[in-house]
């Protein structure tokens, strides 16, 4: 039981008590935030950033506008003439042509390929560990393991593709000889593998919708295909925003796989925008020209990131 000293009386504060509320105090006065003070803990990252992304990207943007080169030592201003041969190249157009037509081409199935799995991973399939594995594996694979392995499956002779082909009684196809079918080769090898990223972003956006309305809707009557039209799909347009946008930018990017698999070819029909800008600067020496042509593409993305934005905006 506690009392309560009477009225008046001074009140004798514990000298334990004391110490403890100063030394508080001491630590509170040391670590108080002070203006400023947090550009500290960012700055760290400001330096690796400037180093590694700022600086490189003002240094190809002068480069852009100078005659350098990887052959000559002395480099001259020459202003707007890289971008004005760049605008007039048919290379520049031709590579140009074959990078939005991939874009098209891969865009598309990478989306609703993506789309089903994620559907049929959701609908409660059985052993759903080794579909999503199965789903999600390829995307883990280097890009050279993934060329060297489709490599296999279009050789003419012993591919798996032509054999499959030839006991259907088919011709055999030049799966990556043939001009007409070759970025169809290409694409074929890129939604295999890494249609598994678009797959989980789509199943994590499944798992997260609300069942209330699917059951609702079920206990109405409506249909399977009902509640995946009306119910379902709506839900996810948000997330079909998203990887749309990232996929259509990671397709104008495409370089790697095709570098390996064709090298541009046949005839330069595999040829990308940045494989060109690659055999420009490093093939052809021409830095400088290279850079206009990379900063011009740059633009291009930009501008398509923006109406992609737009657009979505729009429909929100």
């Amino acid at each position: 039981m506690t009392t309560t000293p009477p009225l008046g009386a001074e009140v004798k504060a514990d000298p334990a008590q004391a110490r403890a509320g100063g030394r508080r105090r001491a630590v509170l006065r040391r670590l108080r935030i002070t203006p400023g003070s947090g550009f500290v803990f960012v700055l760290p990252f400001l330096i690796v950033f400037g180093l590694f992304i700022v600086w490189p990207i003002v240094q190809g943007l002068w480069m852009s506008f100078t005659d350098s080169s990887l052959a000559l030592r002395d480099t001259s201003f020459v202003g707007f003439d890289n971008y004005t041969e760049a605008l007039g190249d048919p290379d520049v157009w031709s590579s140009l042509g074959n990078t939005l037509f991939f874009t098209v081409i891969s865009s598309v199935p990478l989306v609703l390929v993506a789309l089903a799995m994620a559907l049929l991973v959701h609908s409660g399939l059985a052993g759903q560990w080794a579909w999503r594995l199965a789903f999600f594996a390829p995307y883990l694979l280097p890009v050279t393991v993934v060329t060297i392995i489709w490599t296999w499956l279009y050789q003419p002779d012993l591919g798996m593709g032509n054999q499959l082909l030839g006991a259907l009684g088919m011709e055999p196809v030049g799966w990556l000889a043939d001009e007409s079918v070759a970025m169809w080769s290409v694409t074929a090898l890129t939604v295999w593998w890494t249609v598994g990223f678009n797959f989980l972003l789509y199943l994590a956006a499944l798992q997260s919708l609300p069942s209330t309305f699917d059951e609702a809707a079920a206990l109405d009557g409506a249909g399977a295909w009902r509640r995946l039209w009306s119910i379902t799909l709506p839900q996810l347009r948000r997330t079909t925003a998203l990887v749309a946008m990232l996929q259509i930018l990671a397709s104008l990017k495409v370089f790697d796989q095709i570098y390996i698999l064709t090298k541009g070819g046949p005839g330069g029909s595999t040829r990308p925008v940045l494989e060109y800008v690659y055999d420009v600067g490093f093939t052809g020496y021409r830095l400088g020209y290279a850079s206009a042509i990379s900063y011009l593409f740059f633009a291009l993305i930009v501008v398509v990131s923006l109406v992609q934005l737009r657009l979505f905006r729009q429909e929100d």
